[in-house]
């Protein structure tokens, strides 16, 4: 029976794999400007005679893809450590507010610095969306000591989300006309215009917290059996809870800081994996959400800029078509097993 669920296993993360092999080509070769799969080949092995395709492939679709990719897997482990953090299937960063506290500070470090016409850096993002993110997890956290139902607690979330998102939208009618386009395209979120310097950024990051993640495998595992059964274990609870509000908020915040806020991706991959893989073994959990996060993001970008092409959608619009469906299928199903 191991062995079994062990091949099942390995066969769902082959399966993740192929997909995001797929995408990501996709991604790289369809757009207003097709490129053959060929083209691609040769201008990743740096033949002269392309100019065209190189400019199209280098400078616009590779990073874009690769941060759809890499930003993708973290919205979905971040959304996994959630739901085991609070025990609720329904939890994640954008419905718990925490992107939307990432998305308020980032506003306005980007609004304060663009009127003294200057722009943030990488790390000026990522550390002010930390901080948000931070902030409003502690809110999240205070409302979870006070309400026994954890639906209560996801409407808290939501509208904590809502004043954030508020905030946001007055903090941004002050800045200058000329970048307030610009502003306003990445509160909606978006993977385009993100360049080399920054996907340097977020592989570093989202790489380094992803390890960390999957070296808290087998203390998660006791987690999510209960809590005495975890101390009993040796789990250091007040410690290992710490990691996973830090993690998961560093992984919300990275995502935050250069897509701006994406929706349902954090709640509804760990639910696809899951069906997928047949297992909640977080061993197999994490890579397999990492992974199914980035083909979630890659398949809804590609959507997103080429299905009413050249009118580009928000990615949290298309997100939401297809991951809003999977949490109602969970409430459901949820609601029928109570009963």
């Amino acid at each position: 029976m191991e062995k079994k669920m062990r091949n099942r296993c390995v066969m769902g993360l082959a399966i993740l794999l192929g997909l995001l092999a797929v995408f990501l080509l996709l991604s790289i070769c369809i757009g207003s400007v097709s490129v053959s799969p060929q083209e691609v080949l040769a201008v990743l092995q740096g033949k002269a005679g392309l100019d065209t395709a190189r400019d199209i492939v280098l400078s616009i679709r590779l990073p874009r893809a690769l941060a759809a990719l890499f930003l993708g897997g973290a919205l979905a482990l971040s959304g996994y450590l959630l739901q085991s953090f609070f025990h609720n299937p329904i939890a994640g960063p954008f419905v718990l507010g925490i992107s939307s506290g990432a998305k308020l500070c980032v506003a306005l470090v980007m609004v304060a610095l663009l009127n003294f016409r200057k722009t943030a850096g990488s790390m000026a993002l990522i550390l002010a969306a930390f901080v948000g993110a931070l902030a409003s997890m502690g809110f999240v956290l205070l409302l979870a000591r006070k309400v026994e139902q954890m639906s209560m607690l996801v409407v808290g979330g939501v509208m904590i989300g809502y004043i954030c998102s508020a905030v946001t939208d007055f903090v941004v009618t002050f800045a200058d006309d000329a970048n307030i386009v610009n502003l306003h395209n990445w509160s909606r979120g978006s993977f385009s215009g993100i360049g080399w310097h920054s996907v340097g950024w977020i592989t570093v990051l989202v790489v380094a917290v992803s390890v960390g993640t999957f070296l808290l495998s087998k203390p998660l595992q006791a987690y999510r059996l209960g809590e005495a059964y975890a101390r009993n274990m040796g789990v250091n609870l007040k410690i290992f809870r710490a990691l996973l509000v830090i993690l998961s908020s560093l992984l919300a915040a990275c995502v935050t800081a250069f897509a701006g806020p994406v929706s349902f991706v954090g709640i509804a991959v760990p639910h696809l994996a899951k069906a997928l893989l047949k297992n909640g073994d977080p061993h197999w959990m994490i890579p397999s959400c990492f992974l199914g996060g980035a083909v979630f993001c890659l398949a809804c970008d590609l959507a997103a800029r080429t299905v009413f092409s050249p009118t580009e959608l928000s990615i949290s619009t298309v997100t939401a078509v297809f991951g809003a469906p999977v949490v109602l299928f969970v409430m459901i199903r949820r609601r029928k097993e109570e009963y």
